[in-house]
């Protein structure tokens, strides 16, 4: 009886420790293939939260006769995989190396150029490249950029600029592009809130940004 029982305590105790098991091997990972490691975590959030919102919407509706649209998920993979990972990935790199931490004002130096130099231009290769991936022509683009693109800026201005000065200064450099507003993980919970009626326009993840 007494090995069984000492089976039955180790059992629990390898449960526990599996999730530190598993974050130390990402964070190996990352020390070892960053971009690459940064690229597949993308690409399997941003599908998992391309899915979550749609089941999400699809139950507030009650509509049974919608069904799920699986190319969604597999535009966002390729999107996470593709864009989103590797260029948050050299985007940090670039302002680690282009600002460094010691010179005179870096905090606010880098803050600006994240908001006001990647955050537009990642927010227009959002919609060019989910229009490309749709199949739409050059029309339907202009008509996504017009209705969507300022109100999806502002409000990732108004609602990320803390985060991302907390972000920029203060998170370990090979975490930052976790933490990122264009990240999987923020459009997650951003498809997620939007599925629930709290609607983000035009941002990576959102329902109201056009892409499905």
């Amino acid at each position: 009886m007494a090995p069984a029982a000492s089976k039955g305590r180790a059992e629990p105790a390898v449960v526990r420790a599996f999730p530190r098991r598993a974050l130390a091997r990402y964070l190996l990972l990352l020390r070892l293939y960053p971009a690459l490691t940064k690229a597949a975590t993308s690409g399997i959030l941003s599908a998992l939260g391309n899915l979550l919102a749609q089941m999400i919407k699809k139950r507030q509706k009650k509509e049974d006769s919608e069904s799920i649209d699986a190319r969604g998920p597999l535009r966002y993979a390729a999107y996470g995989f593709f864009i989103t990972g590797p260029l948050s990935h050299y985007f940090y790199l670039f302002l680690e190396h282009w600002v460094p931490p010691d010179v005179p004002l870096a905090a606010a130096k880098r803050l600006l150029l994240d908001r006001l130099l990647f955050a537009p231009a990642f927010q227009l290769l959002f919609f060019l490249t989910m229009n490309l991936l749709e199949g739409k022509d050059t029309a339907a683009l202009v008509a996504r950029v017009r209705s969507g693109f300022w109100p999806a800026l502002r409000m990732n201005w108004r609602v990320w600029t803390p985060v991302q000065f907390i972000n920029i200064n203060y998170v370990p450099l090979q975490l930052q592009s976790h933490c990122h507003p264009c990240s999987p993980q923020i459009q997650l919970r951003i498809g997620t809130r939007d599925a629930r009626g709290l609607v983000l326009a035009g941002l990576p993840g959102s329902p109201g940004s056009g892409a499905h």
